[in-house]
Parts: C-alpha cells; structure tokens; sequence
C-alpha cells in the first residue's frame, strides 16, 4: 500500500497525478506517476497510476506489465485486478476480462464498478445466472450510504485506519446501518479488539437478525474468543435452515474442536473433504486434529496431502515441523526454500516457511543456516505486529501499585468457595504442558486446553465505563462490592464447566494468567495456582523459534521476549511477597531431574494423593492442544535443557538484554 501521509509530498503528488488524469492529461500524468515511481519503487499508488495512464494511452501490453509488476509487490490490492480486467475488455478478451473482475470482487467486494463491468460481460457472453448475480451486488451496494461503500474499499484493500475513522464518524450520526457495524467489527477483529468485535456484530445483528454474512462474522469472533458453546449453539440454529453449507460445517467442525471433540470435528471435515479434496486449509485442519488426539501419521498425511494441492502453503509445512518429531528431506528442504525465496510470496507463507526451515537445519544441526531462518521469520511476523512491549510493563506496575497485601487482606474471604480449577502459568515454552499431562494423568483432574476465560474477563474489567472515568484494570477491583467477586467467581465456574468432564478437579493451563493472580486469588481464594518456571535463555530462545497460532506477540524480537520474561520475574516476585504460599512455584530444570519427587510435591500442592499415572504421563491418551503435544507423549528427555547453546553465537543479544534475570530467575 501507499505509505504516504496525508500530508507528505508523496501524496501531494499523488493527488496533482489523479486531477491530471481526470482532465485527460494522461501523458502528463504518465510521465509524473513514472517519475514518482522511481522516486518510491515500492509505492502502490504511483504503481496503479502508471498502468491507468497506459491504458488511457492505450498501450496495452505497457499496462499490463506494469500490472504484473505491482502484483507481485501488493499482490492483494483489488484495484490492480479491477484495471486489469479493464485492459482485457480493451483487448476484447472477454473470459480473461471476467477472471480478473472476478479476482477483484473476491478481495474487494465493495467495487461497485467491478460488479457492473461483470454484468455487462455476462450478458455479453450468454451468461444469465453470473449476470443475474452480478446486477444483484450492484442492487445491495447502491442501496448503502457512500460512506459505509468507501470504507468496505479501504478495508478490502487493507487500509484499516482510514476505514475505520470513517465508519466511527458516520456511526455518530447514523447508528442504524448494520453493515458500518459490522465493518467496524471485522476491524477491530483484525486489531484483536475480540470483545469489541462481539459487541458491534450484536449490534449489526439487532438491527438485522437475517444477515447471514453478519452472522457468519458473529461465530468466528465467538470462536476466537473459545466461547464454543455459545458458537455451537448458533451455527446450530443456521444449520437446521441451511443443512449443508458448508461455512457453517466449516465453523461447527473448529468449534467442536476447540471444545476437545475431535472425533466430531474429525467426521465434519471428512465429510468435506469428500466433496472438496483439494481443499488444502481443510486438510491442515483435519491434520489438527489428529495431532491433538495423538495420530501423528494421519496428521502428516493430512499435512503432505494440503502440499500437495498447494505446494507454497507456508502453514502445512510449519504443521509438519511443529510436530517436533518429523524429519524434514532435502528435496522438501529445496522446495521450501523456492517457495520462500519467490518475491510475490504471500507474508503469511513466507515467515510458516521461515520457521519450518528454521526446524529443518535444526534437526540438520545446520545452525547458522537455522538461526537466519527463524530470524527472517521472526522480523516477518514482528512486522505485522502492533505488540508494545512496554504496555505489557506498564499493566505489570499497576498490578503491583494496586495489588498491595493491605489490598488483599481487607478483602479476604470473599469470591466464589469452588476449589476444582488449576491454574499453571508462566511463560511460553516453560514447561506448562509438562505439568499439565502429569496432573491430567491423575484419576481425579481434568485436563483441558489453554482456556481464555481469565484474560477475557479481565479485558471486561478494563472495559471503559462512562461512570468511572479513565479507571481501568485493575484499578477497577478496589471499587468493586464485595460480592462481584463471588459472581466473578461463578461466572468463571460456569464458562469453563463445558471444557470439563466430570471430575472434581480442572486445568487452566492460560502461561499468562501470571498476570492475573491478583483477580483469581480475589474470585477463587481455594483454586490453586503453579508457577513453572524455566531458565532465561533456554525459555526466551525457545519462544523465538516457535511460531504460535495467535497470541504470544511478544516471542517475534530478542528485545520483547527478554522484557517480558524480566515483566514477568517482578511480578511474580511480588505475588510471592504479597500472597506469600499462594503459589507453587516449580522448576522446570528440577523436574526433569527429579520426576517422582516433584510429582509428588506437585500432588500434594493440590490436595491429591499420589497415582503411578502422574509419574508415567506419556501413556495417557488424552488431547493435547499445544505445540509440545508429541514431546509429552514420550518420556522425560534432557536434551532439550541446554538446546540453546548451540544457537549462542547468535544469543548474545538476548543475554545483554536479560542481564541480571540470568540469575535472578531462581530467587
């Protein structure tokens, strides 16, 4: 996209180009838009301006070259297609017209225009049902206000800020458009802004409870937010009226499997792939699943079968890597390199192919060649990331100025009396899982997965109200009556209750509810909370080359990674001085030398007698969703411990960073 401001010479340029232009000055214009192209090469609009100019010149063949060219650089810009297509119907070329329409429209269906040259060429070339559809979109966008269509453009084309700030101000004036909320929702779902996303979608909703793609937008905010139950509950009620469809199937098969049902969601996508097999994203979801309930061999079938149909599909690969036990071959090597290497890659591909790459050589014991790759892909994901490492330090002081002991104890005794949740944190790659599949061993403790009720409820908190002014979380908790603890308390009790079977205990393995201490030892004073904790270097080195499925924005740079693990060290410390035995704190690096006894310490922690089961966790058979689910399914191996030297060469930044955390982490 345009990197220019709106007040930067670029875009001054940028904007004395198009009024060219619209006089039918388009040699002028022409030769203005190559100038600034040479000036700012990878600049969209200077791109897109040339090729309009060459076809308003008519040199075709000019125009389109320039186009390739601008695809491969913003290969997701619908404009580009759209005066693609325009060129085609110069040409005559009525069926490559069409497909480059068509390509426009899918990314940008806002394109009133694109609509309109379809239609025509549909009627054109006999085709009465693509006409007929295409005329019908025309119907639906001039029937919505200008504003909300402009905004729909600049969304599509990724231009979120510009999109927003128009649709926030229409909003203003018209809070009756259900389709500006529910652009303004798939923006904020974008910026992760989950409960925001929730709340406009609703709204959209309200107004027009039959708008299926609104409704579709509803379940998958549900569904980031592993609030299954309730998605379940309305994909249901759009299946009985539309049994097939397959979106729904689609949503109902990822709900299922986020509740742990994954036989259920095994079958959903099956059936699928029986209609669809050369879906590649079904397959690496199939894949999912059979990691999850411990078919590795199915899973990489499933993971070699999405190649297959797709061979640049950057999220099979890293699949296959991140099961941690599969071999990548040099002919597999080659070809992840092309695909990475190619410049119109797809990001997304790229940095999966990154840290896919990353684990090859490193099985290779190649280090240098891993290390660039997981530091491509690590700049690569950090590049798309809006983490700010110091608002994660910030809500760390504020827990310790509000979270006092004083706090604490003028408050004892209050919250909900349930003593069934475990909660493990810590950070990333800490050994969580590890203690997770020892204590879902024992006979009286259900495992479950990383649940995001904590975080959640907190994010409500933090919510701004009108009434209190800028106070947030956890400033919050200091007004709150005493019984909105004990509600809290329940409310947790109740939204995990469907994660559970039915035994008396639960784990909540969330790693970052460390931050949340406070709020759990104020809603639940009985649950019982463990801190695994590992060695700086070996953790922080461990997150960088781990590429997570969402979340964990701050593993992408050495800097974030050591800031947090430093964030996390103070604030734990003070949980410790504040709540002193509230927390059992376990050494990662101490229970791999010593199994048994930290077993049983574990056990005792939790009010549990002793099973051999705990001791002999890699035969269970449950689901695990995390990326060492295959490591816990094997016995205790050290080898991992120092695996980080081997990068040191590289780590020196990281070591600076952590500084006095090296030593201070055992305190």
């Amino acid at each position: 996209m345009s990197g220019a401001s709106a007040f930067s010479p670029i875009a001054g340029e940028l904007g004395r180009i198009r009024e060219l232009s619209k006089a039918g000055r388009n040699s002028e214009a022409l030769a203005a838009a190559e100038a600034l192209a040479l000036a700012a090469p990878q600049d969209r609009d200077a791109l897109y301006l040339i090729a309009a100019n060459q076809r308003f010149l008519n040199q075709i063949a000019e125009a389109l070259a320039t186009l390739l060219r601008l695809e491969q650089q913003h290969p997701r810009y619908s404009l580009l297609y759209q005066e693609r297509g325009y060129c085609y119907v110069t040409l005559r070329d009525a069926p490559r017209a069409i497909e480059a329409f068509l390509q426009a429209v899918n990314l940008n269906p806002a394109l009133i225009t694109s609509w309109v040259m379809l239609e025509r060429l549909y009627r054109i070339t006999g085709e009465t049902k693509g006409a007929a559809s295409a005329a019908a979109h025309v119907s639906i966008l001039e029937q919505l206000p200008p504003e909300v269509v402009h905004a729909g453009k600049l969304f599509s084309d990724g231009e979120l800020s510009a999109a927003e700030n128009i649709l926030r101000k229409y909003l203003r004036n018209d809070e009756k458009n259900a389709e500006a909320w529910r652009l303004l929702a798939r923006i904020e779902h974008q910026h992760g802004a989950l409960d925001d996303a929730e709340l406009r979608l609703e709204a959209a909703l309200k107004l027009a409870p039959d708008y299926r793609a609104a409704r579709l937008d509803y379940i998958r905010v549900l569904i980031d937010q592993q609030k299954y139950s309730h998605a379940l509950e309305a994909i249901a009620t759009m299946l009985e009226v539309e049994p097939g469809n397959r979106d729904f199937l689609k949503l109902h098969a990822g709900a299922s499997a986020g509740l742990g049902r994954h036989q259920s969601a095994i079958e959903t996508y099956s059936r699928l792939l029986a209609d669809s097999p050369d879906a590649p994203d079904l397959h690496v979801a199939l894949g999912h699943c059979f990691k999850s309930v411990g078919r590795q061999k199915d899973a990489i079938d499933s993971y070699r079968k999405a190649i297959a149909i797709t061979p640049t599909f950057g999220d099979a690969y890293w699949s296959l890597a991140n099961l941690k036990t599969y071999r990548f071959s040099q002919v597999q090597i080659e070809h992840m390199r092309a695909a990475e290497s190619v410049p119109s890659a797809n990001p997304v591909d790229r940095y999966h192919l990154c840290f896919a790459l990353g684990k090859a050589y490193e099985d290779r014991r190649e280090y240098g060649q891993s290390w660039k790759f997981y530091e491509r892909g690590n700049a690569l994901k950090r590049g798309e990331s809006e983490y700010r490492p110091e608002i994660t330090e910030t809500n760390a002081r504020r827990q310790m100025e509000v979270c006092t002991a004083f706090f604490f104890w003028s408050r004892a005794g209050l919250g909900a009396p349930h003593a069934d949740p475990i909660f493990v944190v810590g950070l990333p790659r800490s050994g969580s899982t590890l203690v997770e599949q020892i204590l879902a061993s024992h006979s009286q403790v259900d495992g479950t997965q990383e649940l995001s009720t904590m975080p959640r409820l907190a994010c409500e908190i933090d919510r701004p109200r009108s009434n209190l002014g800028d106070r947030g979380y956890p400033e919050r908790l200091s007004e709150f009556p005493p019984e909105d603890f004990r509600k809290l308390g329940e409310r947790y009790i109740n939204e995990t209750s469907p994660y559970r079977g039915g035994k008396p205990f639960f784990i909540d393995k969330m790693p970052n509810n460390f931050r949340h201490i406070g709020l759990i030892h104020l809603m639940l004073p009985n649950a019982k909370i463990i801190d695994v904790r590992r060695e700086p270097m070996a953790c922080c080195f461990s997150n960088l080359k781990q590429l997570f499925a969402r979340g964990q924005e701050f593993t992408y740079r050495i800097e974030d990674i050591a800031r947090y693990y430093r964030s996390y060290l103070e604030l734990m410390r003070h949980w410790q001085a504040v709540l002193p035995g509230r927390v059992l704190r376990v050494s990662y690096e101490d229970l791999l030398g010593d199994v048994a006894g930290n077993v049983r310490r574990i056990l005792h922690f939790c009010g549990l007698r002793f099973e051999p089961a705990c001791v002999e966790f890699y035969k269970s058979d449950r689901s695990v969703h995390t990326a060492s689910s295959e490591q816990v399914r094997q016995p205790i191996f050290r080898d991992g411990l120092f695996q980080w030297r081997n990068y040191e060469p590289w780590l020196g930044p990281l070591k600076e960073s952590l500084g006095d955390v090296l030593i201070r982490y055992v305190e």
